[in-house]
């Protein structure tokens, strides 16, 4: 199988064979047909697998079938109408998506522009002005434009919903509710791409998709194949140690390190930075172009290591990134898949390794029963903890320790929790969830 064979444009097939691009992935190969039928499409997919092109490369197909906007440039001071919207849940993804839509779209007459927070709204309202074909967007910084009403949605043709698990999980639904009410809902072809088919993503198609074809290649919260997962049991007093004595060994070695907090990921980076490692720290409060310049440096190995927050487990596509170790545990078994979709990406072989203190073992518990397999748990010489991992199930690895609860109502509750006390908490979580996605969707 060849994109040849797919239907695709000569323009396409150009810029694809620019890029090295011969042989389409599994959900290219399944995408690309159903989004050229015009049908809508729900696709699930693990990270690394080729989303973006899967359907980058049949919108611009329909969109622009020989080579330029049907409505041509902006003539009388009526600006060309937006044909397409993208929406991803950050920064970085809508930019590298704006990126892959251009490297494309290379040779075809389109316009595009990219619109996210965290930057100046004037380079936006330049390009909204001029006129722009497709629009890559994250809710919050849309949300801002309809409000000032510079951007106009009213000619959108095509919808894709980016990594719409995570947008949920961010608590964008009330935002993405808001843009599909100010969508032409008539002759909308409807796309959307996900990580993984969590319920709620079915429910939420059900409401705005119109008999959606369905691919899945991957099962859900499936793990690329090509990736090793390790367990280093170690004190939480000693991990700052063990991490560095791992990265010592090789200093050369890319490496993306997830630590649960802000500030516990700006004093991780410190710490590595003064031991001799090249590091830069990217989350929530810094800067867009702080957050853009570490992650340039990190990709073209001015810096080996780059540690985040759970914000970078999505939509950064990092080449051959061979090793990602969580610093932390994600609290939330899900985003162990996320961050962990960094490493194995494209066929590629990759190491998750864990640093797992004894607190931390129901959390692991949760991640092996998710992934449904053993991790393999191995102690570092010099860094034995001085009690075991409990991972009989009992309990006994969260004495003494505080364990959020998890971010919505599809995850489990705790296993000794009462039954009885458990609608009052997540009517109080979901509406912590609704506000937090306020508050976060004006930040994107």
């Amino acid at each position: 199988m060849s994109f040849d064979t797919l239907g695709l444009a000569p323009a396409l097939l150009r810029a694809l064979a620019e890029h090295g691009y011969d042989t389409p992935t599994p959900i290219q190969d399944a995408a690309i047909p159903v989004v050229l039928s015009g049908r809508d499409l729900l696709a699930g997919a693990q990270t690394g697998t080729g989303k973006t092109a899967a359907f980058a490369l049949p919108l611009l197909q329909r969109l622009f079938p020989n080579g330029t906007a049907p409505n041509g440039p902006a003539t009388n001071g009526a600006r060309r109408k937006p044909r397409a919207l993208i929406l991803t849940p950050t920064r970085e993804l809508a930019a590298q998506v704006h990126d892959s839509i251009r490297g494309y779209a290379k040779y075809l007459r389109i316009q595009s522009a990219v619109i996210f927070g965290g930057v100046g709204m004037a380079p936006q309202l330049d390009s909204l002005r001029r006129g722009v074909d497709i629009i890559v967007a994250t809710p919050g910084r849309l949300i801002d434009h309809l409000e000032r009403r510079t951007a106009d949605l009213s000619g959108i043709e095509i919808l894709v919903l980016d990594e719409a698990d995570r947008m949920l999980d961010m608590g964008f639904l009330p935002a993405i509710r808001r843009i599909l009410g100010v969508l032409p809902k008539q002759n909308r072809q409807t796309l959307l791409f996900s990580a993984t088919f969590a319920d709620e993503i079915k429910q939420l198609a059900a409401q705005f998709m119109r008999d959606p074809a369905e691919i899945q290649v991957a099962a859900r919260n499936s793990i690329a194949a090509g990736v090793t997962h390790l367990v280093h049991p170690v004190d939480a007093a000693r991990k700052r140690d063990l991490l560095l004595h791992l990265m010592a060994a090789d200093s050369r070695r890319q490496t993306l390190v997830f630590s649960r907090t802000k500030h516990g990921a700006d004093k991780l980076a410190v710490f590595l930075e003064k031991s001799g490692l090249r590091t830069s720290a990217i989350h929530g409060n810094k800067s867009q172009g702080a957050r853009t310049k570490a992650l340039k440096e990190f990709k073209s190995g001015k810096i080996t290591v780059l540690v985040a927050t759970d914000i970078a487990a999505r939509g950064l596509d990092i080449d051959q990134l061979p090793v990602v170790i969580n610093f932390d545990l994600p609290m939330v078994a899900q985003d162990y898949v996320h961050r962990i979709g960094r490493t194995g990406r494209a066929g590629a072989q990759g190491l998750a390794v864990s640093l797992v203190a004894r607190e931390e073992s129901g959390l692991l518990r949760d991640i092996r029963r998710m992934l449904k397999q053993d991790i393999a748990i191995e102690t570092v010489a010099g860094f034995e903890p001085n009690q075991p991992l409990q991972m009989d199930g009992s309990g006994g690895g969260n004495h003494g320790s505080h364990r959020p609860a998890p971010r919505n109502q599809n995850h489990a509750r705790r296993p000794h929790a009462p039954a009885k006390a458990h609608a009052k908490p997540h009517a109080a979580a979901n509406k912590q969830r609704q506000w937090r996605g306020d508050r976060d969707a004006r930040k994107a």
